[in-house]
């Protein structure tokens, strides 16, 4: 560690000190997710994000919002 306070490098970097302290996180599913997004890309290439979305539903995701 350096001898250099969290204080002092956040205002050098113009950040505030409260972004330094939030542990990112993710869904547990999120990889397999993905996956099943690419796969059906590369399967239905031309398809949008609202067709891929009701794919993802049809699969049993329960991902966005249906409008």
């Amino acid at each position: 560690m350096l001898d250099v306070s969290e204080r002092r490098v956040c205002r050098v970097l113009g950040q505030h000190r409260s972004t330094q302290r939030k542990v990112p996180f993710g869904a547990d599913d999120e990889l397999a997710l993905t996956e099943d997004i690419i796969a059906l890309a590369r399967q239905y290439g031309r398809y949008g994000y609202r067709r891929v979305t009701a794919l993802l539903h049809a699969a049993g995701w329960s991902v966005n919002h249906m409008a």
